[in-house]
């Protein structure tokens, strides 16, 4: 091996490689097209200091290594945008029948890119987020039986149409909130669904901002 070269340098690499394999400098020079006396003054003397990228590559397949054992700088994955945990609750919200839940916080979360939340809410953070489940089919065409919604408990003050999960004599409900008048009517979007009994008295949870659907 080249004296004062430290083992794992692209020089000492190269000299080992051709040691090993039987090669000598000379036919590896005209492999890649140069002199035959460039790549032993590449080993002894560091001249060039650097392989090419062309002569580089060639010699990397010719011995099947990799080319950075040949001094090729190893290739930095992106770095992957951090994912917020939002807590999934043992509960479901009906899109049917009321279902009564206790909001039990389960073991599993899911991971959202504070990111996407921003643009969802327009601030980041899981502060008032949860993830339940949708029972019934009343909500048939925009939300399903088995579907999970983003739930905002932070934004229920400021109604505006949209989807809402509401606690209507204490049974959760997934519904849609349209304005009328200077008020909201509760309405389901499947044509077919009995109209909501609000009797009881209707608590606004939060506003769905997401759902995801198993396909």
């Amino acid at each position: 091996m080249v004296e004062d070269v430290p083992p794992d340098d692209p020089r000492a690499v190269l000299d080992r490689l051709i040691r090993e394999r039987g090669e000598d400098c000379a036919s590896l020079s005209r492999l890649i097209g140069r002199n035959p006396a460039y790549v032993q003054q590449f080993i002894r003397r560091g001249s060039p200091r650097r392989l090419a990228e062309p002569d580089r590559a060639r010699l990397a397949r010719y011995f099947g290594v990799p080319e950075t054992w040949l001094g090729a700088q190893a290739r930095q994955m992106p770095d992957r945008p951090a994912l917020l945990t939002v807590p999934v609750l043992d509960t479901a919200a009906s899109a049917g029948p009321g279902a009564f839940g206790d909001d039990r916080r389960s073991a599993a979360g899911l991971g959202f890119s504070e990111g996407w939340l921003r643009r969802l809410r327009r601030h980041g953070g899981t502060d008032g987020l949860s993830v339940i489940g949708v029972r019934g089919d009343s909500m048939v065409p925009t939300l399903a039986d088995g579907d999970e919604i983003l739930v905002d408990e932070t934004d229920r003050e400021r109604l505006r149409d949209g989807i809402y999960v509401l606690r209507v004599d204490g049974a959760l409900m997934v519904k849609r909130l349209v304005r009328e008048g200077d008020g909201f009517a509760v309405r389901s979007d499947n044509p077919r669904a009995d109209p909501v009994d609000l009797a009881g008295g209707v608590d606004v949870v939060g506003r769905v901002l997401w759902a995801g659907r198993r396909l």
